[in-house]
């Protein structure tokens, strides 16, 4: 069982969701809303000193935990050392009460210029809500636990270059960084289909990875590309992903200890609640003595979605026949994986930087509306409220202008963002509408 500190909240079956929240998952919501437009007004905010306090207490014991994720959310941000008293003394200094506490971006390496930017930029298509609750869940609804974690990914997708990544073509990663083809055309990592819940599925075949065989820097920049290409597959409701780790054949020589940390760091701590399914396909008897390393590695709510099967057909209680592939017994599917590369001129949209600027012109309107819009909402019922409409009547809108944003996004999108394996595919799995169609031969 999960051990919850104060101020933690177990996510009830059935809430936590756009469509879904609790009144108090609501209040957490518009919490984090408020303080992050605090801060992207001002780079800072002031809270009650009680929180910094709590959450401080918080973090020092996660710097001690065994799990990838404690360890990444220990590294940095305002709560390790003795922040909160810094953080007292200057709301003082600044004129504020005592019980207060100053927060601001500079503790985190941020600032205003680039919050709303690597925001915006991190929600895509996607509902703005549906990004931020993925981090309140994962923090058990502790908004500022929530926060912390929130702007710490925003860190490292600025320093890791993110955006870069996920915009660039294939040919320019392959450039960049050494033998990147030769990993998607092996067959090493690969999206395709989805399982019995719907959530796409991910194949990684072990036995075809050799530690020394590639820059780690490449797997790293693979691991992120395949994943915000993937990300673009996701369709509402669903927000999480299937991992099938195919361990057919695996053997000592196949095993990444430092790519294995990698991946549990980037899942847990950087895209959060993305995870719904992991399956260990197939392990011989050599991985039980490997698995006893990495699953303290694992934050509790992580492994408790590992599963394990041992024949093919066990596959077939998570995952459709006729989605299966045929390579596994049972599989109806008979899809064989091919790297498709890039066609001659699917770029081209991409130098038409005239309708590009419009399209991105429309898009920051559609986000800027969003935010009034929300904002607005924050401040209903408060003494702060201006509006006369109610709650129901700005969140209607709300949700119209969130439909719009997706909208908005996928007109932009072939302006900004170089086409993929998924655009290639005959016919397409990507839509230019940002529905997917998974085609399945059986």
């Amino acid at each position: 069982m999960t051990k919850l500190a104060k101020g933690d909240i177990l996510t009830a079956p059935g809430t936590g969701y756009i469509g879904c929240l609790t009144p108090d998952q609501k209040k957490s919501l518009k919490e984090v809303w408020s303080i992050i437009f605090d801060i992207a007004d001002s780079g800072e905010a002031v809270l009650p000193a009680d929180m910094m306090h709590e959450v401080e207490k918080e973090a020092k014991t996660a710097a001690g935990a065994n799990t990838a994720t404690a360890q990444a959310a220990a590294k940095a941000g305002w709560f390790t050392g003795n922040k909160s008293a810094k953080a007292e003394a200057d709301a003082k200094a600044a004129g504020y009460g005592a019980g207060m506490a100053k927060i601001s971006l500079s503790d985190l390496g941020l600032s205003v210029d680039k919050l709303r930017p690597i925001l915006w930029d991190n929600a895509m298509g996607d509902h703005p809500d549906s990004l931020l609750l993925r981090f309140i869940r994962a923090r058990k609804w502790n908004t500022i636990n929530a926060l912390n974690m929130l702007f710490k990914a925003f860190k490292w997708r600025l320093d890791e270059d993110i955006p870069s990544i996920k915009y660039s073509s294939d040919d320019a990663l392959n450039e960049q960084n050494p033998k990147f083809f030769e990993q998607l055309e092996m067959g090493k990592f690969y999206i395709n289909g989805t399982d019995k819940d719907n959530r796409i599925v991910a194949y990684l075949n072990v036995r075809l990875h050799h530690p020394g065989d590639q820059p780690a820097k490449t797997l790293e920049k693979l691991t992120i590309y395949v994943m915000e290409c993937g990300r673009v597959l996701l369709e509402h409701p669903v927000e999480t992903v299937c991992l099938v780790f195919d361990l057919t054949g695996f053997g000592l020589s196949n095993m990444d200890f430092n790519m294995v940390k990698y991946l549990v760091t980037v899942f847990e701590a950087y895209y959060p609640e993305s995870l719904g399914r992991i399956i260990i396909h197939g392990a011989p008897f050599v991985f039980w003595g490997v698995w006893k390393v990495i699953e303290p590695w694992l934050d509790p709510v992580v492994a408790s979605k590992v599963r394990f099967t041992r024949k093919d057909q066990d596959l077939l209680e998570y995952i459709p026949a006729n989605h299966l592939p045929t390579q596994y017994k049972g599989g109806l599917n008979k899809f064989k994986y091919s790297y498709p590369h890039a066609k001659p001129g699917e770029n081209k949209a991409m130098e038409d930087t005239e309708t590009k600027e419009r399209l991105v012109a429309e898009w920051k309107a559609t986000f800027w509306k969003f935010e009034a819009l929300t904002r607005e909402w924050i401040k209903v019922g408060t003494k702060e409220a201006t509006s006369t409409r109610s709650e129901a009547e700005i969140e209607a809108e709300r949700e119209q202008v969130a439909k719009d944003l997706r909208v908005a996004f996928f007109k932009m999108d072939p302006y900004i963002r170089a086409r993929n394996m998924f655009h290639r595919s005959n016919p397409p799995v990507a839509n230019a509408d940002g529905s997917v169609n998974w085609v399945y031969n059986n």
